[in-house]
């Protein structure tokens, strides 16, 4: 369980780099795509920040991540700038594909699917 410290942290980077990505993002992957902050999780000892972005705006959704990861040292300052005066320590960033918005709509896909064929068994409706 994080303690309030850890999310507080976490929600300071989130807040953060959300800026960050919002003026470096463009530059690095295209103005094509669209890439948020889904959330972050902090270690115990505030040293490491796992960031999750969902990327939108394109079918290969690995490409922008890794084209971040490419420029993380930068990425990093430019947070660093923003939060030195906040925190003691810049934690090491380190980030994440979050696919939970892609597997919502895989299942709804499915669910759909499995009405259409008829597998939910028939409707009850009450008169």
């Amino acid at each position: 369980m994080e303690s309030k410290r850890q999310k507080q942290v976490a929600e300071l980077i989130r807040r953060n780099f959300s800026y960050v990505m919002q003026e470096e993002a463009p530059n690095i992957c295209g103005y094509g795509v669209m890439i948020t902050v889904a959330h972050v999780r902090m270690s115990p000892d505030l040293n490491l920040a796992r960031i999750y972005l969902s990327v939108f705006g394109t079918e290969n959704k690995q490409e922008p991540i890794l084209m971040l990861q490419e420029e993380l040292v930068s990425l990093r300052s430019k947070l660093a700038q923003r939060i030195k005066k906040q925190v003691r320590n810049i934690p090491d960033v380190h980030i994440y594909l979050d696919d939970t918005v892609d597997e919502m709509y895989r299942v709804d896909a499915l669910l759909k699917q499995l009405e259409e064929e008829g597998q939910f068994g028939k409707s009850e409706s009450t008169e």
